[in-house]
């Protein structure tokens, strides 16, 4: 293998995301020829990583002397994709956008590295991140669909508030310690339709004519687009939870061949058959914890706090795997993932290293 060139990279946007991104880039050791160019809408100093940092003004002149770009923006009609996609592919530069707004596009790879990275080409300049909770979810399901094929797909998510923005993480903060305090707790409807301090909200994006909200439309959507299924039944519903960071779901698949619970373990047990995947399932071994519950059939799965150790902070842990007692070849399962790694910036940034490895960049 030859050596890889430092390539000039640019992130845009400064919210968690982005910051994450950075973070990974380093943490990855990713080719980088000087530092990151950071951008935002308007020139400012921002702390990222830890560090201060000038952010500059997003411009043609800028993304014209880059190679690689990742977009952590916002979305919509000023969002990063639809505002400076066009300009930053015609200026020579490579584009991975985290943002929504593109992901549907028939010719616009949506890309899991370990699941469909074989949809990015020599030819690709623009590829897209997929949702946060399709990620986590579409990496547990497809080493399985592999196996017997799905037929259907029943999810129900637990979203941090991370998943929203970091304004959110603050109001969560915020509102905690005012209803710890006994104080009244002050809403922002403008970030949660209700508090979420002690709360469960159904509710997350926009809500379509369906009743369906467009995060709950966007796993259906996305998942069929990965795993290029387009007629595979999915139903969601998604829910957000006063965690700061980490999202969770509980999985009910349905499949059209064989399929059972000690199949489906060692299956997500197999790092070659299921990379990214860590699978925390079986009777505990943990004796004291057994001990103080009195239950000698206690097992192990994953939780939210398990994301934190540096092993598994970019995986998709799975566990509570068992076989559901009212349909054959059906499966219930559980998977945690960091929203803000795997779920977007980690996401990301391995894209951009698949590229590299096939000399696409």
């Amino acid at each position: 293998m030859g050596i890889i060139m430092g390539l000039r990279v640019g992130v845009l946007g400064v919210g968690p995301v982005g910051e994450h991104i950075v973070r990974i880039l380093k943490e990855r050791k990713f080719p980088v020829d000087g530092a990151i160019t950071i951008m935002a809408t308007s020139e400012r100093c921002e702390i990222i990583d830890g560090n201060q940092v000038i952010v500059k003004k997003a411009c043609e002149a800028i993304f014209k002397k880059l190679d690689l770009v990742f977009f952590a923006g916002k979305e919509g009609a000023k969002g990063a994709s639809m505002e400076w996609s066009d300009i930053a592919l015609k200026s020579g530069c490579v584009v991975i956008d985290n943002g929504g707004d593109l992901r549907m596009y028939p010719h616009i790879p949506l890309v899991i590295p370990e699941i469909n990275m074989d949809t990015v080409t020599k030819d690709t300049r623009l590829i897209c991140n997929p949702n946060c909770s399709t990620i986590q979810m579409a990496l547990a399901l497809y080493p399985l669909h592999k196996a017997s094929r799905l037929r259907r797909v029943i999810v129900s998510t637990y979203q941090s508030v991370g998943g929203h923005s970091g304004a959110a993480m603050e109001l969560l903060k915020t509102q905690l310690g005012q209803a710890l305090s006994g104080e009244r707790v002050q809403e922002d409807q403008t970030v949660f339709a209700h508090p979420a301090a002690f709360n469960c909200i159904p509710h997350i994006d926009r809500f379509e004519k369906s009743g369906y909200t467009r995060e709950e439309m966007k796993m259906v959507n996305e998942t069929r687009k990965i795993f290029n299924e387009p007629n595979l039944l999915i139903s969601a519903t998604t829910v957000r939870v006063p965690v700061l960071v980490g999202h969770s779901e509980s999985i009910n698949a349905e499949f059209m061949e064989s399929m059972r619970a000690d199949k489906a373990i060692e299956i997500l047990s197999d790092p070659v058959r299921s990379p990214g995947v860590v699978c925390i399932d079986g009777i505990t071994d943990n004796k004291a914890s057994v001990e103080l519950r009195h239950d000698p059939l206690e097992r192990q799965y994953p939780v939210i706090s398990d994301i934190k150790k540096d092993e598994w902070k970019d995986a998709v842990l799975v566990g509570r795997i068992r076989d559901d007692m009212t349909a054959p070849n059906a499966i219930n399962m559980w998977c945690v993932a960091d929203n803000l790694r795997k779920g977007a910036a980690a996401n990301a940034v391995q894209i951009a290293e698949g590229m590299l490895e096939k000399g696409l960049i």
